[in-house]
């Protein structure tokens, strides 16, 4: 059965206990897929990009036809940091929620609405407003070039500088270093695997760090980065406590040398790349 994200943000746990690890962060709008129900309290969900884990009933909406159609239907995104969603289109309105970037959002047509506003519908079929620039239509088929997509995928990780490290989070609010390039790939229409590694059955394949360009993944031990060129890339780093940038270069003032000296490898989306 599939469900959707009620929630601004739903928790993915490592157990079916409020107190277990923080695995994963499902935003508002996600569509999710009911492995097996646990209790009164919890499912077992995997994700579109198919990681897994358990999450509180009370974040889902369960319902298969309205899931689907809610698929469909909600094709765009929040960009901002945050949006909330207004009951009018007017600053002075009353929120009836707030979403977090990569929220997804049902956009109505309302010719009746001024054009810095969209109407929106939420999953539950109440109608806001969000302001218009804060919404972007969801990339589903990767349409852009090979460089244009570099460029969008660096531009989206650099989006959440300063945010604060979060283990298992995927938001402004806090996230960590797989959700960090997770969301990047995935805000430009590409699901990559969700943890530090490159995972067969996902689209990134290994490469050289030689022939490494803008938008690639640096992996280390237990972490990743979206490389940025210039022997500059973007992380959220645990140690630097929120989303940073940091340098490959001995003599940059911005050097990590606790993971400039430990790359396991390096990951493209670009099979031309690909070495035997």
């Amino acid at each position: 059965m599939k469900a959707i994200v009620t929630a601004m943000i739903a928790s993915l746990h490592a157990m079916p206990d409020k107190a277990s690890e923080l695995v994963d962060e499902v935003l508002y709008g996600m569509t999710v897929e009911i492995i097996r129900d646990v209790n009164e309290d919890w499912v077992s969900i995997q994700t579109a990009y198919r990681y897994e884990g358990y999450c509180q009933k009370a974040d889902l909406l369960q319902e298969e036809a309205l899931a689907f159609t809610w698929q469909q239907d909600a094709q765009y995104v929040v960009c901002q940091s945050f949006a909330d969603v207004l009951q009018q289109p007017r600053i002075q309105s009353t929120k009836l929620l707030t979403l977090v970037r990569g929220s997804s959002i049902r956009v109505m047509s309302d010719d009746a609405v001024p054009e810095e506003w969209s109407a929106v519908q939420l999953v539950a079929g109440q109608i806001g407003y969000v302001r218009t620039k804060w919404l972007q239509p969801k990339i589903t088929v990767q349409s852009l070039s090979e460089q244009q997509f570099r460029e969008n995928v660096v531009d989206t990780a650099l989006s959440y500088l300063t945010a604060p490290y979060r283990w298992g989070g995927k938001s402004p609010l806090g996230i960590d270093c797989s959700g960090l390039c997770s969301m990047a790939y995935m805000l430009n229409g590409v699901y990559i695997y969700r943890d530090a590694r490159i995972v067969e059955g996902f689209p990134i394949v290994n490469i050289e760090q030689a022939r490494m360009q803008k938008g690639d993944l640096i992996y280390f031990p237990g972490h990743i980065a979206l490389y940025m060129g210039d022997d500059l890339y973007v992380h959220s780093s645990l140690g630097g406590n929120e989303v940073t940038i940091n340098s490959l270069d001995a003599k940059h003032p911005l050097y990590r040398q606790d993971l400039a000296t430990t790359i396991l490898t390096v990951g493209t989306l670009y099979n031309s790349q690909k070495t035997s």
